[in-house]
């Protein structure tokens, strides 16, 4: 099967939760909330990265889970074109039982 190229709309989308799931993941490790997340810490550094784009829902609510994030407010922040991938705001997040130190 080959898959069409994605368009610079989704690749910054894709940076843009990146963005969005290392500021929520804070201090903690990318090991510990991959661990968690029953992922690989290599998938949740290419997610962070930008260089997986669109990554899996099941992925990505399982990160979200993980990080004590809304799927809504975080489908809600990625789609806000209008905001820098480097910006500083975040959602609020309750951590999950497991990461809290």
């Amino acid at each position: 099967m080959v898959r069409s190229p994605l368009t610079p709309a989704e690749v910054e989308r894709g940076q843009r939760l990146g963005a969005l799931l290392r500021r929520a993941r804070g201090r903690h490790s990318m090991l510990d909330v991959a661990l968690a997340s029953h992922i690989s810490p290599e998938t949740l550094r290419k997610i962070e990265s930008g260089r997986v784009a669109t990554p899996a829902f099941s992925t990505v609510a399982a990160i979200a889970d993980t990080l004590g994030l809304s799927l809504d407010a975080v489908w809600a922040e990625i789609n806000q074109a209008e905001r820098p991938v480097d910006d500083q705001s975040v959602l609020p997040v309750a951590r999950h039982p497991s990461l809290v130190p």
